[in-house]
């Protein structure tokens, strides 16, 4: 294939990564993404004398038949690739609930010109899958754990999961992955007590811990700014309890501000979208499981890729069709500012 021009937006962004939902499913209920457990409402109603009037998001399963196929994802990694994606991100939803996901991954993996290829879970359902994603090609693995204590996690997530995740991140280094990397989620009043113990936990394992803001994308529509606890204010608990060295940024499009401590075992890293935005630098493109691009997590617009894909668009028109969506990229997200909307599709139905 044709060299084609690369992927830039008309803010002279030049678009490097692909995050591919495979499926809007999941086996987890989230407070930050799916809150719907008990937990959930009571967590939310102490905060509220009534939850807020306005309707959850939409987040209705897609039936099969709207769902892209291993073929059609393929095809759109592909195209991307040849106008310059280099790194291409495996999710959900819950990625692993996809039937012979190993499949996909080793279509992905033989495709020339990708340098990343990766692959975010809750690591429920890793070790029955980690060797096949392994064996297929898969190299960087990164886990949502919000909590070390088990019925902490279970509040937090809707399942008591802990200790399969656990099992998956011990795994994924015996399958010799590299970074293995934990998110965590932090929500003020639910985890924000464990942050020291999450740290500590990724010196002693030698692992990537990056702490993640609440963003509002959850079905609820249940967000407040008074429940985010900014990247700073857990930076400064970090650093009263460790010596930290920042590390060296090596990509202006890199979203976390990494550290790493001093004996040199494990790196943190904080992901400020709401309180200090990065989108200046932002490379990023969305595929969501049913064949919507997406300019940006917040985006209220989606562009429909699906329709083309299977009315008979040749690749040509394909890439021609990318090309012009990215040059619709938003120059910024708008959180906290008073024109602020939450897209239509929660966490799960988008992709992270």
């Amino acid at each position: 294939m044709t060299k084609a021009p690369s992927l830039i937006d008309s803010h002279g962004r030049v678009l490097r990564d692909l995050r591919v939902s495979i499926t809007d499913r999941c086996n987890f209920r989230c407070l930050y993404c799916l809150p719907e457990t008990e937990a959930a409402q009571n967590f939310y109603r102490g905060r509220w004398a009534n939850l807020p009037d306005s309707q959850p998001i939409a987040w209705k399963w897609q039936p099969k038949s709207k769902i892209l196929s291993f073929e059609e994802i393929e095809r759109v990694v592909r195209l991307a690739v040849s106008l310059g994606i280099q790194k291409v991100r495996l999710t959900g939803g819950e990625p692993l609930l996809r039937q012979n996901l190993e499949e996909l991954v080793a279509r992905i993996a033989r495709i020339p010109g990708i340098t990343d290829l990766a692959l975010t879970t809750n690591g429920f359902l890793f070790p029955q899958k980690g060797p096949a994603l392994r064996d297929a090609g898969l190299r960087r693995i990164s886990f949502s754990m919000d909590s070390l204590d088990r019925a902490n996690f279970q509040k937090i997530t809707g399942r008591d999961g802990l200790e399969a995740v656990l099992q998956s991140i011990g795994l994924a280094r015996e399958l010799g992955m590299h970074p293995v990397k934990v998110n965590a989620v932090i929500i003020r009043g639910i985890n924000d007590h464990e942050i020291e113990a999450l740290a500590e936990f990724a010196r002693e394992q030698d692992l990537a811990m990056r702490f993640i803001e609440f963003m509002p994308l959850d079905s609820a529509r249940a967000w407040l700014k008074e429940l985010v606890m900014p990247g700073r204010e857990i930076l400064q608990r970090l650093q009263a309890r460790h010596t930290l060295r920042p590390a060296p940024r090596t990509n202006p499009s890199e979203t976390a501000q990494r550290w790493s401590f001093a004996d040199g075992r494990g790196e943190l890293g904080l992901i400020s979208p709401v309180s200090e935005p990065f989108c200046g630098h932002c490379n990023r493109l969305r595929l969501t499981a049913d064949g919507k691009i997406r300019t940006c997590l917040f985006s209220v617009v989606e562009h429909d890729l699906r329709t083309r894909l299977r009315d008979g668009a040749t690749d040509a028109d394909l890439i021609a069709y990318l090309q012009s969506v990215v040059l619709q990229k938003e120059d910024r997200h708008h959180i906290g500012e008073p024109d602020f909307v939450s897209p239509e599709r929660s966490m799960s139905c988008i992709g992270g």
